[in-house]
């Protein structure tokens, strides 16, 4: 597959380089200096390491793999430090989305096609739990996430506390919320937060965000689609800046 790099001196030189890497498979039970050069490799370019068995490695790649195999991301991952002055100097209004452990690629895909179409400038992501810049979400976004700046942070709360400290209110979607989505201002700097399906955002997020909301629901189950409640959110944002 052309978007898989493998073997020890290839996947180094990858992450050397610079190349837009989503994720590293490395064999489990690997050990020695190579195990501990690519640990620091990753750690220095802030890509995500996996231990994964033999017989997956092998089922990836048909050549010799040597242990390893890299993802490469379809587009490089950008800094929110870096995102949010740009919006700022174009005289724009922050509307961000951050994904906090959403791993389907279908659903960031189709996310990122409503956060385009509604005018948000970026998508945040954590390092790990998450899906990622893959051909696929790429695919399903019909082109969105080539054309929108995905942020990749190790903190989903360090980030929060920075986007707070630059003017932005974090607003996070939670079933449990007291507050519906009709009592949140939007119009401002924003920052919406949603969480998997299954398990909802993170304590340590849904502690520092500055509101949780729920939306309204007529229904018996549980709760909308991750990708069709942020559709809901970013169109009453973009609808509520009209």
């Amino acid at each position: 597959m052309q978007d898989l790099i493998y073997g020890r001196h290839p996947v180094l030189e990858a992450l050397a380089a610079g190349q837009p890497v989503d994720k590293v498979y490395l064999q489990q039970g690997t050990r020695g200096e190579f195990e501990k050069e690519l640990r620091q490799a990753c750690k220095l370019h802030e890509v995500p390491m996996t231990l994964i068995p033999q017989a997956k490695l092998q089922r990836m790649v048909r050549g010799n793999h040597q242990g390893v195999v890299a993802q490469l991301a379809a587009a490089a991952y950008q800094r929110v430090e870096n995102v949010l002055p740009q919006v700022y100097e174009r005289g724009e209004i922050p509307l961000f989305l951050l994904l906090d452990g959403v791993t389907d690629v279908r659903n960031l895909g189709a996310i990122a096609r409503s956060a385009e179409v509604c005018g948000a400038q970026t998508i945040i992501i954590p390092q790990k739990n998450s899906a990622g810049l893959t051909p696929d979400a790429v695919k399903s976004s019909a082109g969105a996430l080539a054309r929108l700046p995905v942020c990749r942070h190790k903190s989903m709360v360090n980030t929060v506390e920075f986007l707070q400290l630059s003017g932005v209110q974090v607003i996070a979607s939670d079933l449990n919320a007291a507050r519906y989505l009709e009592e949140v201002p939007l119009t401002g700097p924003l920052c919406i937060v949603m969480g998997a399906e299954d398990e909802g955002i993170s304590e340590g997020v849904a502690r520092a965000a500055d509101i949780t909301f729920r939306i309204p629901q007529a229904g018996t189950l549980n709760s909308f689609n991750v990708s069709v409640a942020a559709g809901i959110l970013l169109f009453a944002a973009m609808k509520a800046r009209m």
